[in-house]
């Protein structure tokens, strides 16, 4: 996932630790996978775009690990569940008793069904609420055509439980398989091995061999066409868009190849993208087998495609070794951080990678400013009953990948690639905690050169706050040549005009946008506006921070932009900030509050508890 303040809201109040080898369970489930895991689901539901609702019934094949346990511990929320069936050894299915247990607003209700004979199926007939937060039901007129409506999920982090009764936890993994009916005319398309010459007569089928954790489930529901970009990759998208989603993502199929050669084969078959509306709450979503996409990385120009490449590099951190619960995120996004710079360089040079790295360290460090220092860590070391303490999922992100760039350049590529490609081996699809990879990483890297990194030297990258003093600094020489100019500009001795902008790329003009953040005027935000049109910018990275320093600047010339860029799109990474930069000065608090007023029906749910927390703040 390419942005994590979707995790962050959700685990705030309930993340506590999680001891060695995951001999605790998942704080945020109420399953015992200790006692019974599931291995296989089966689903098959209806959508009614009416009632906003998915109904029908969910199959699971259970594994008893525990001879003395007789009752399946399941998470859900909202689900109003009608009937419960098990199997009997003779293949009957019979009514099985069950109990919800009270509601907690964090973690949803805790669904206990009685076993006495250890069924190894069980049944549960439901149907979802309209307000489930993984779901989001669009009407006709918030797609590009308007003349149909159009639903997804987005389940990371423990939001499955609000469409499907699951052992709602990245502790469990596995496979799956659905029929799913929708309204004719529209197209359905899951986590799974989507058929692009489907019909969806007799309903939508899927089959998902590899096993994954809940959080990777995934369905999308609307007026979408397909395109095939290579041997193994395509695109969905609405027709509208269909045309602009081709040439955007056309080196998608280069970009697996790349992946491959550094860290062993593609393991899930095909690799297709979804590219959806603009209300998607996050950058990217690596969904196994059709990553979920941001309409606003399509640029026009492929200068967002890192983002392609951070949902590819799931494949293989996250999808296929997945953290064993959310205090372990790390492991999913700062590895993935790190492989998509790799992959960037592999298709488009060592300087546009090094670019992207220095960019995203310099953000880091600004994300430390933010932060208390206990939350800086990227992995808590306090105990279970410490509900104040958990780190920080963005800084996971950026401070991971620097761990990891830091024992590359140490160990060098010779040795570091065959041990992080080792690491994707020999943990292939299982679940895994931060005590493992420390323990692989003494074992198959530090013991055979031990001066790579001394033991206190990893505790205070793991354990410890900020970036260690021993960390070295990306510079890349094109954006040290743009401080100089970022310098002038701003004390006046390099004009407007001087800039000499119309040559430079997407990540000089965020570098730009970044560093004049809270440090120039109105008057000079609009020279920059006339001089290079950035308020109608079609690139949305450099759009909102342009948006966000002409707030901070008071440049309210910009606001019949910002309106459109707020009422239309809903990624987090962009309206939670403007908002919050927009509660800051009186006179734009008014503004701000009639704009959300009229926006917060188009937004996911997700981002509408993201927002309301940003604009409640005093």
């Amino acid at each position: 996932m390419k942005t994590s303040t979707l995790l962050r809201a959700t685990t705030a109040a309930l993340l506590g630790a999680w001891s060695a080898y995951a001999f605790a369970l998942d704080p945020l489930s109420y399953a015992k996978y200790d006692q019974v895991k599931t291995t296989a689901l089966h689903m098959d539901l209806k959508a009614d775009f009416t009632k906003k609702t998915l109904s029908g019934y969910a199959e699971l094949t259970l594994n008893w690990l525990d001879k003395n346990a007789t009752v399946l511990d399941l998470d859900t929320r909202e689900l109003t569940i009608s009937k419960i069936e098990a199997q009997d050894a003779k293949g009957a299915w019979r009514k099985a008793d069950y109990t919800l247990g009270k509601f907690d607003q964090e973690k949803g209700q805790a669904l206990q069904v009685k076993l006495p004979n250890r069924s190894t199926k069980v049944r549960i007939h439901y149907r979802t609420a309209p307000t489930a937060t993984a779901l989001q039901w669009l009407k006709p007129v918030q797609t590009m055509s308007g003349k149909h409506p159009f639903m997804f999920s987005q389940s990371q982090a423990i939001n499955a439980r609000s469409w499907v009764p699951i052992q709602d936890t990245p502790a469990v993994r596995f496979t799956y398989t659905a029929r799913i009916e929708a309204p004719q005319g529209l197209r359905v398309v899951m986590s799974a091995d989507n058929d692009m010459k489907a019909t969806g007569q007799g309903g939508w089928k899927f089959t998902m061999p590899q096993p994954i954790p809940s959080y990777l489930l995934a369905i999308g529901i609307g007026e979408l066409e397909a395109r095939t970009l290579g041997g193994r990759t395509g695109v969905y998208a609405e027709p509208q868009r269909i045309k602009a989603a081709e040439y955007e993502l056309a080196d998608t199929e280069k970009m697996v190849a790349a992946a491959e050669k550094l860290y062993g084969p593609y393991r899930w078959g095909r690799y297709d993208m979804l590219v959806l509306p603009p209300s998607f709450p996050i950058g990217g979503m690596e969904n196994p087998r059709l990553t979920f996409l941001t309409p606003t990385m399509i640029a026009g120009d492929r200068s967002l495609v890192d983002l392609i490449a951070h949902e590819l590099a799931h494949s293989w951190s996250g999808n296929l070794v997945t953290n064993a619960s959310w205090k372990h995120w790390w492991l999913n996004e700062g590895f993935t951080t790190y492989v998509t710079t790799r992959i960037l360089e592999e298709i488009y040079g060592k300087e546009a990678a090094l670019m992207n790295l220095q960019l995203e360290q310099e953000e880091a460090l600004e994300m430390l400013k933010e932060l208390t220092p206990a939350k800086q860590a990227l992995v808590s070391r306090q105990p279970d009953t410490s509900a104040e303490y958990y780190p920080d999922t963005s800084l996971a992100y950026p401070k991971g990948a620097w761990f990891l760039h830091t024992l590359e350049q140490r160990a060098g590529r010779a040795a570091f690639d065959p041990f992080l490609r080792g690491w994707f081996d020999t943990h292939a699809f299982q679940s895994v905690t931060n005590d493992q990879f420390i323990a692989y990483l003494r074992k198959e890297l530090l013991a055979r050169n031990p001066k790579i990194m001394s033991d206190v030297e990893l505790d205070e990258w793991i354990y410890g706050p900020g970036i260690p003093k021993s960390a070295q600094h990306a510079v890349s020489q094109r954006l040290a040549k743009l401080n100089a100019t970022i310098d002038g500009w701003l004390k006046g001795s390099v004009s407007t005009a001087q800039l000499n902008a119309k040559d430079w790329n997407a990540t000089e003009w965020m570098k730009f946008l970044n560093d004049i953040d809270n440090k120039t005027d109105a008057a000079k935000l609009e020279e920059l506006d006339r001089a290079y049109g950035l308020a109608k910018t079609g690139n949305n990275e450099v759009a909102f921070r342009f948006y966000r320093a002409a707030v901070h600047a008071g440049y309210r010339a910009v606001r019949p932009n910002l309106e459109a860029f707020l009422m239309s799109v809903g990624r987090q990474k962009f309206v939670v900030p403007l908002y919050a930069a927009l509660r800051e000065k009186p006179e734009d608090r008014a503004w701000a509050e009639g704009i959300y007023k009229a926006a917060r029906e188009r937004y996911h749910p997700e981002t509408q508890s993201s927002v309301d927390k940003a604009m409640a703040k005093q």
